[in-house]
């Protein structure tokens, strides 16, 4: 049996910790089956942003006629995009490989590992095993229980990357970020799209005015069904049939397409490597459980990542890594007997973003969590035709909404929708991480003008005290 310092399994952020451990001397075992770099570069969001950029510029010249600019996509090559997406990503993975197998005390295990005792894992047809252990293995597509779903020969957010030619038509199960950015993309370059989504609103964990807003933009250019469950698929010739049913009336529809992507949530990859048997607990829905530490129910088993549940987003993952890291060292150093002290992460502003058409940005909380706070709130909103340049790009569709406690000055969350909302958001995280979190600096901070970011400043400067006969509006 071989033995390790540490055991990592993932290579996705779990590179962040290998490699600081493999920097600081330590020997080093990386477990991961695939290609080095994890969902984010290989099937996740990196992928699928060089896609949704070409898609972003394809429904910039569309939106031109708004304008006055008349101007048209000559063609796409579709064939030549996705190689591009794929080089950009697989260079990528392909240097990270080199370089952990180019050195000593850094062993990199490509197969799927599973613990056998504890502190030991089965690696193909070796046993290794060390003292310290991360689990960073991600997740993995949900697959949900459809009838004929085995019959028919469907897409997941990986195989889907893979494609060569473009379809004429695809059908997407499931109506979260991966749906409605990959809709966008397809729609934008010539596949006639269905997206069908058994929740009442797309993206479910925005408030119900931004999934609203979202859904009538993307069926100017798509068929969007919500609150539809798919009941049965099958396979027609060189045609998928997806039956569902209408949660509202019962009544049941039929799409066609040639293709079928079953995006319907995650699933963790704990079962896979058997974590039970090393002494690690999991919740009912198989993701590792940890406490506010990042520590697992076995000592010097520690867990972060899509691995937990709990933000399943790479920036999330990386900032968890860091906490890892320094609890682990701040561990090794202590005194026997001795309690080390951890730092605990930090989720008050988690940040995402839907990289769609329009774009959406959250950071905090949503109204209808700060409603659910019980605290004195604040709340603001501007569209994007509110700010002069707004106006000057035609009044593109969309709005920023700010939302603070009106006891403290202290900004809660804030979501936009509309053009650069990712960008446009940072202002706003950034003050959330300041010590007093206030929104005054937004205020005594000159902008520019004429430019997209006074739409923040314009949303807090409209705040007003949130009474029972507030609800938000659409002004577009």
């Amino acid at each position: 049996m071989k033995e390790y310092d540490m055991i990592v399994l993932g290579s996705g952020a779990g590179m962040n910790v290998a490699s600081t451990a493999f920097q600081q001397g330590m020997k080093v075992a990386l477990v991961e089956h695939g290609p080095l770099g994890g969902t984010c570069l290989l099937r996740g969001c990196i992928p699928t942003k060089i896609l949704t950029y070409v898609a972003d510029l394809i429904t910039d010249i569309r939106h031109a006629e708004r304008v006055n600019l008349h101007a048209e996509v000559k063609s796409v090559d579709f064939e030549k995009l996705m190689e591009r997406m794929r080089e950009e990503t697989v260079g990528e993975s392909e240097k990270m490989g080199q370089s952990v197998r180019s050195v000593e005390d850094y062993d990199w295990y490509q197969v799927t590992g599973e613990f056998v005792d504890d502190y030991v894992m089965k690696v193909g047809q070796e046993k290794i095993t060390a003292p310290i252990v991360v689990i960073a293995a991600g997740s993995r597509p949900l697959i949900p229980p459809i009838k004929g779903i085995e019959e028919v020969d469907y897409l997941t957010n990986k195989t889907v990357l893979e494609l060569k030619e473009k379809p004429d038509s695809i059908i997407i199960v499931g109506g979260g970020y991966i749906a409605a950015e990959l809709g966008h993309f397809f729609s934008a370059v010539g596949t006639d799209v269905t997206i069908i989504g058994r929740n009442p609103y797309l993206v479910k964990n925005e408030d119900e005015d931004v999934s609203d807003l979202l859904k009538e933009e993307l069926s100017k250019r798509m068929k969007v069904l919500t609150d539809c469950e798919v009941v049965e698929m099958k396979q027609e010739g060189n045609e998928k049939v997806v039956i569902a049913k209408d949660r509202s009336d019962n009544e049941t529809k039929e799409c066609r397409a040639q293709h079928l992507l079953v995006a319907a949530g995650r699933r963790s990859n704990a079962d896979l490597f058997k974590p039970e048997k090393t002494g690690v607990k999991t919740d009912e829905h198989g993701f590792v459980k940890v406490d506010e530490h990042l520590r697992t129910s076995k000592e010097g088993i520690w867990a972060f990542g899509d691995a937990i549940g709990r933000y399943m987003f790479r920036h999330v993952a990386n900032d968890e890594s860091q906490v890892v890291w320094y609890n682990i060292q701040r561990t090794m150093n202590s005194e026997e007997g001795e309690e080390p002290e951890l730092i605990t992460m930090d989720y008050h502003a988690v940040p995402r973003a839907v990289f769609s058409d329009p774009q959406i940005a959250t950071v905090g909380m949503t109204l209808a969590e700060a409603k659910e706070s019980g605290r004195n709130l604040l709340v603001g909103k501007a569209d994007y035709g509110q700010v002069a340049k707004g106006a000057a790009m035609g009044y593109p569709a969309g709005f920023a909404r700010v939302i603070c406690d009106a006891d403290n000055q202290e900004i809660l969350g804030a979501t936009i929708i509309g053009r650069y909302a990712p960008v446009l958001i940072q202002e706003v995280i950034n003050l959330m991480y300041t010590e007093r979190r206030s929104y005054l600096p937004v205020f005594r901070a000159m902008h520019i003008h004429p430019a997209l970011p006074e739409i923040v400043q314009r949303a807090f400067g409209a705040m007003q005290p949130l009474n029972e006969d507030w609800h938000p509006h659409n002004h577009h």
